[in-house]
């Protein structure tokens, strides 16, 4: 059928303008970690305070996303993307001449707003725009975000570590080129909103065969996963540096350098993640992301400095795998919920992350940096709970997926 043929199609043109926007928008707020170094010698924060900051950055982008993908699911919203910007811009300026810790965390929960609106949708609309490969245009979509996390960290070693916390004011056009370059996917998704309102969502034939019980197990069991793998990321996103400062003597450009390898690495491991879910079935992904990157970060803590580095990239790249994998499985259980499943697994990427962070960072002042990096290295081992997910065959949902981009619109 001719709507069939279009919605099969992958339109990589929307896929690449949504994943530019995504790193830009993720590369704006990766600089909020990257300073951390500058900001704790600068006004002489704690440990603990450092892990508030990235708490409120992380709560703020988590508690609003599950509420917006939830009315979007509804009420689309074409041009929300190009808002989360405006927010995201206002934050980063904001930053730029905060001088005390009350406006620093005022200006990092204003950028957790704009992220807050950008994902929820912006998920959506990769979806849409992916037609079948669905975990193909989830990863083009998230490597953006990974990509522009690994180059936040960069930027900040070129830029803001010579030039000071004022320089972070340089960002804004990043923010302001990606709310112009979002205006024309708004305008496509806007032309789209009729045939979602035309057409209902028809379930993978594989969670047909579920109950509700098992629909909502299956999504606690990702949560679960969700937390193991954002609270061992946290650990390694606000510290790592720390780490390789306190444990090797290494100054905070390589620190820096050396986080941008890690996450560089988790940009990559996120491409592979989402195609080879398509293929083999997202289940035997997400079990081998998390539970596959346990040994490797058992023995982080233990190594010489070469061997760290390398172990890092290696982590980065398993564990990486999981999200797209785990995202586009949790709107194959709710399909008529893609929005806010998306809200919320996005949410508690950035609410346990930070929670995480804040917990870490509490730890590291009570006992030291090398102490948290031993204890969050048992976190992947909960990887080995997605043993309990049902399968859900690729081949068998295939046709189903026809119109799984689509939310019922009322």
């Amino acid at each position: 059928m001719e709507t069939t043929d279009r919605k099969e199609k992958t339109i990589f043109s929307i896929l690449l303008v949504i994943s530019l926007a995504h790193l830009l928008n993720d590369m704006m707020q990766s600089i909020i970690p990257s300073i951390y170094p500058i900001i704790k010698d600068k006004y002489g924060f704690t440990f603990g305070q450092i892990g508030i900051i990235t708490l409120v950055f992380q709560m703020t982008s988590s508690i609003l996303q599950p509420f917006v993908g939830r009315y979007a699911d509804r009420h689309p919203q074409p041009y929300s993307l190009s808002v989360g910007m405006l927010f995201t811009l206002a934050g980063i300026l904001l930053l730029a001449f905060s001088n005390n810790y009350a406006l620093i965390l005022l200006a990092v929960g204003v950028v957790g707003c704009g992220s807050s609106i950008f994902h929820p949708e912006a998920s959506r609309i990769a979806q849409m725009a992916g037609g079948l490969k669905k975990g193909l245009a989830q990863s083009i979509f998230q490597v953006g975000g990974n990509g522009g996390s690994a180059i936040g960290p960069l930027l900040a070693a070129v830029v803001i570590i010579p030039f000071g916390q004022h320089s972070i004011v340089w960002f804004s056009i990043a923010a302001v080129v990606a709310g112009l370059m979002l205006l024309p996917v708004g305008r496509w998704y806007k032309t789209q909103l009729h045939r979602l309102k035309a057409h209902s969502v028809i379930p993978n034939p594989a969670v047909m065969g579920l109950s509700s019980r098992r629909i909502y197990w299956a999504i606690f069991i990702l949560c679960v996963l969700t937390f193991s793998k954002y609270f061992y990321m946290a650990s390694m996103t606000s510290y790592f540096t720390f780490f390789l400062i306190g444990k090797f003597g290494v100054d905070i450009q390589t620190s820096q350098l050396c986080l941008f390898a890690f996450m560089g690495a988790v940009a990559i491991g996120t491409v592979l993640g989402g195609s080879v879910g398509d293929k083999y079935g997202r289940k035997y992904v997400i079990w081998g992301s998390i539970l596959g990157a346990a040994p490797f970060a058992l023995a982080l803590p233990y190594v010489n400095f070469m061997l760290t580095i390398l172990l890092a990239v290696i982590i980065g790249l398993v564990i990486s795998s999981a999200f797209s994998a785990i995202l586009v499985y949790a709107t194959e259980l709710k399909p008529d919920k893609v929005g806010m499943m998306a809200g919320l697994f996005f949410g508690l990427n950035f609410g346990l992350g930070g929670i995480g962070s804040a917990f870490f960072g509490w730890l590291a002042d009570k006992t030291s940096i090398e102490f948290i990096f031993q204890v969050s290295a048992l976190l992947p081992l909960l990887g080995i709970i997605a043993a309990f997910l049902p399968p859900l065959d690729p081949k068998k949902s295939g046709s189903s997926d026809i119109s799984r981009d689509t939310a019922v619109v009322k």
